[in-house]
């Protein structure tokens, strides 16, 4: 079976990490009260196919040989890339679940005493949680030698981020205001926002 195959081993472990650390916070949060929730038909249709991409196609990938016709061959030193992806990605999803703590949400929804959280990775990044499922993801399509299982993720997580993020912000938008307006100004979505010097710092000194 392909799961005996060293990176898929390797893959493996991060996917049972990953997938814990889901369901520890998930269980958490189950009972705070939702306030606003906004789930429309888009959602519906998006969260499945990354479901299925993320989770369900590399299973299909490691225990069948169903996805057989498209295995391809990777270099070692791309696998190894895709590791070193892989534990950056699993931390940074971790600690963007830790740093939420109850406010944190699977779906567009924001829960009862909901706060603007801006502290831990979220002082510089606003979206870290995406940040840490794009690293993941792409490890995924670095680790596992075949197309569907590799890259599917990516495509469908692609389209998520695309539609989702903008609808997020707005609904973080109405409930809090300028405050998050302000918040978003001093952060970038992905990656820390590079600072600019003001024409005042700028100026040479005496």
């Amino acid at each position: 079976m392909a799961i005996l195959q060293p990176w898929n081993i390797v893959f493996t472990i991060g996917f049972v990490v990953y997938v814990t650390t889901r369901g520890r916070f998930a269980a958490k949060t189950k009972g705070n009260e939702s306030m606003d929730r906004r789930v429309g038909l888009q959602e519906k249709i998006l969260l499945p196919f990354v479901i299925s991409t993320s989770l369900l196609f590399p299973m299909i990938y490691l225990l069948t040989p169903l996805f057989s016709f498209a295995n391809y061959e990777l270099p070692v030193w791309v696998h190894a890339c895709g590791v070193v992806l892989m534990v950056g990605g699993l931390w940074l999803f971790w600690r963007s679940h830790a740093d939420l703590g109850l406010n944190w949400s699977p779906t567009l929804e924001t829960r009862k005493g909901h706060e603007i959280v801006k502290h831990g990775v979220y002082r510089r990044i606003r979206h870290p949680m995406y940040s840490g499922i794009w690293l993941f993801s792409i490890a995924q399509g670095l680790l596992l030698n075949n197309w569907l299982a590799g890259w599917g993720v990516v495509l469908s997580f692609s389209f998520m981020y695309i539609l989702r993020t903008p609808q997020e912000e707005k609904m973080m938008t109405d409930q809090f205001g300028s405050a998050y307006t302000d918040y978003m100004s001093e952060t970038g979505r992905l990656f820390p926002r590079i600072r600019q010097s003001s024409p005042e710092q700028s100026k040479p000194t005496d």
